[in-house]
């Protein structure tokens, strides 16, 4: 039996017998003739892709391509107020740490602090592959000490207003953001500290560059916050977390006493895709790749990391769909087939 993928695919078809009345007028008493005219009327409509083999369980895994290949602009806002010296060698860890995952091209790591007033005059090139982490602490030392704990404000100012940064930010590369502060963001100048104000900050950060990605390292709430003790809500960064949960990036606890692993998660989702793991274990014969609802050939599977490899990158921006009926033979003890998940299909 032939297993069907449903994909819908949006095609242009040609709709024959559509009838306008057209009048023409002259000296003549007025006439009205009927005129045939064809327009193009998108449908959309449902492709049968056949699979391989017997029935089963059919998983699809997806992602979208980042506009990262031409490289990545990055930029750390750091709250510089007195409270946070306590944090000053976990900051240029994490800096460091993110140096070091980067890929060894086409990145450049800027560093200012979450005051908008000193974020609108800094005058300080990027960190750039090659350099070294006593690079990042010259420029951390070269921040300044604003008191202010407005990050939204800061990256307004530092992105829009702050001419000396136009030399070296690329409109066309990718942008990462991170955050970090042990206080709650409290701009008033750009972005108001009203719901409202979190989601203007969201929608126009979205709308900066074709991809777009958020971290922050802050306090986080209650029982899952590695601090001696839970931190007070006027501490706890929720403005920073929810508009970073916007962007499906990163959050990390501040009092982690080490940044590392998150600050790698958040370097890797900036990277082009090479490839991808799968979900579960796939049948393998039933394994078909779609590339913005096109079937795509040129990859293949690696059965020791259950992923599909490309042999040539999908292009930035693209819609990319791996799909496959799941192994269940014995060895697969993965049970969580039965959760609910949207991005099942069958």
């Amino acid at each position: 039996m032939k297993r069907i993928f449903s994909l819908f695919i949006l095609t242009m078809l040609f709709i024959g017998g559509c009838e306008g009345d057209y009048t023409i007028h002259g000296t003549q008493p007025s006439e009205t003739i009927i005129v045939e005219v064809f327009v193009e009327v998108p449908v959309e409509v449902l492709v049968e892709v056949p699979v391989p083999g017997e029935g089963g369980d059919v998983w699809v895994d997806s992602f979208d391509q980042p506009y990262t290949i031409d490289g990545i602009d990055i930029v750390w806002l750091i709250d510089k107020s007195g409270s946070m010296n306590q944090h000053a060698q976990s900051v240029v860890d994490g800096i460091e740490a993110m140096m070091l995952a980067l890929p060894a091209s086409g990145w450049r790591l800027g560093i200012t602090t979450t005051g908008w007033n000193n974020s609108q005059y800094t005058q300080e090139f990027p960190l750039v592959p090659g350099d070294t982490v006593q690079n990042a602490w010259d420029a951390y030392n070269n921040t300044g000490n604003s008191g202010y704990e407005a990050g939204f404000d800061s990256l307004y100012a530092y992105i829009v207003e702050n001419q000396y940064n136009q030399s070296w930010l690329r409109p066309d590369a990718g942008l990462l953001v991170v955050f970090v502060s042990d206080e709650e963001e409290q701009s008033s100048r750009d972005f108001s500290s009203t719901p409202y104000g979190l989601q203007d900050f969201i929608n126009w950060y979205g709308n900066l560059r074709p991809s777009v990605f958020l971290a922050s390292i802050v306090n986080i709430p209650g029982p899952e916050s590695q601090c001696n003790g839970n931190p007070h809500g006027n501490l706890v960064g929720q403005r920073y977390i929810d508009a970073t949960n916007a962007f499906g990036g990163v959050v990390v606890d501040i009092c982690s006493p080490d940044w590392a692993p998150g600050v790698q998660a958040a370097t890797t989702q900036v990277e082009p895709f090479e490839e991808w793991e799968l979900t579960y274990s796939p049948i393998e014969d039933t394994l078909i790749v779609f590339v913005d609802s096109v079937e795509f050939l040129d990859w293949t599977y690696n059965a020791a990391t259950n992923s599909v490899e490309f042999v040539i990158i999908p292009v930035e921006g693209t819609h990319v769909e791996i799909g496959y009926v799941i192994d269940y033979s014995p060895g697969d003890d993965d049970d969580s087939a039965d959760d609910d998940d949207d991005s099942a299909g069958s």
